[in-house]
């Protein structure tokens, strides 16, 4: 009986000891192969192989030791799938906590406002480590699927940065942006003035883009909003250059000729009265309000002075005198 007693407090202590040991090892920093290591917990992974995976990826430290503080800690069934960064002084406890509560570490991509559909496709295709889901879709295929079916991708995503987890998609990312657009545009349109001559949020968005492509410095949004809106009140063409180069597409070299103007497109507001069929860019925040809330302004016309601000005149007179100093003298 003496004997089952001492081997039963030598395994007592014994016990108390590893207990009093993983206690301590929990709390040390994991020595890593680098000053941060990354790795991608993927759906239906075993804590095992999670843990021998943390390992194999630069964590110093024997997969059995993290599996087996995984296990004994008892959250070894909640670990998340996600992708995953630890820096230096990473203890094992702050990487369980960090897989338990799901804390990935997230990469971003930013939409610019005056951006095309095309260019906003070109760099979800450049994000690192998003899938490209939409790759082999259609411009119509992309809007049904994120459930705006027959509407025109142009002009529908917010731009601003958008973070996401490796293993997301870039219509996840496309969806997002939708809905923050059709926010935003309500947002803006809640706020119209009563004398805009816009008759629905549409037009509104695509005025706001037209002023986005058209303003060089945002001090002049509110006017360049105002000449446009002045020019819808009385049935004048709006002749904004931008719309006509969106008109061409991708054969548009950068050079904006006399035949371009002339040649007639929905989008050739030299040739057509009113607003273009569809807007030409994404605008941001600034030009929708800009679109809805223009400056208050008898100008009909603006010119650029070559530095991004632009002069604005109420008549064809003024204006002429102002194309004359600033941009036919440049030629």
């Amino acid at each position: 009986m003496k004997l089952f007693r001492r081997l039963l407090g030598i395994v007592v202590l014994l016990a108390v000891l590893a207990a009093a040991a993983v206690a301590w090892w929990v709390h040390q920093p994991l020595p890593l192969a680098s000053a941060s290591v990354e790795f991608s917990v993927e759906p239906g992974m075993t804590p095992r192989q999670i843990a021998n995976g943390w390992a194999a990826a630069g964590v110093r430290t024997s997969g059995f030791a993290l599996y087996e503080w995984f296990r004994w800690s008892g959250q070894a069934r909640r670990i998340r799938a996600g992708n995953y960064q630890i820096d230096a002084g990473t203890t094992p406890r702050e990487l369980l906590r960090k897989m338990v509560l799901g804390d990935e570490t997230l990469s971003t991509v930013r939409l610019i406002e005056g951006w095309t559909f095309r260019q906003v496709r070109a760099e979800l295709a450049r994000a690192p480590g998003l899938k490209p889901a939409t790759q082999t879709m259609s411009d119509a295929e992309i809007m049904a699927s994120i459930g705006a079916p027959g509407l025109h991708p142009e002009g529908r995503f917010f731009p601003d940065t958008y973070a996401y987890s490796r293993g997301s998609t870039d219509l996840e990312v496309l969806k997002r942006a939708h809905r923050a657009m059709d926010k935003r545009l309500a947002d803006a349109w809640a706020q119209r003035a009563a004398s805009v001559p816009l008759k629905t949020p549409e037009e509104a968005l695509i005025l706001a883009s037209i002023v986005e492509k058209e303003t060089g410095v945002a001090t002049d949004r509110g006017m360049v909003s105002g000449v446009f809106n002045n020019r819808l009140r009385i049935g004048m063409a709006l002749q904004t250059d931008p719309a006509v180069i969106y008109g061409v597409g991708e054969s548009f070299d950068g050079n904006l000729r006399k035949h371009h103007l002339q040649t007639d497109t929905p989008y050739n507001t030299y040739t057509r009265p009113g607003l273009p069929p569809t807007p030409i860019s994404m605008p941001g925040k600034a030009s929708l309000l800009a679109a809805v809330r223009p400056d208050t302004t008898k100008a009909l016309y603006f010119v650029s002075r070559g530095d991004g601000s632009s002069v604005f005149s109420e008549t064809l007179a003024e204006h002429n005198r102002a194309v004359d100093k600033y941009q036919r003298r440049r030629r």
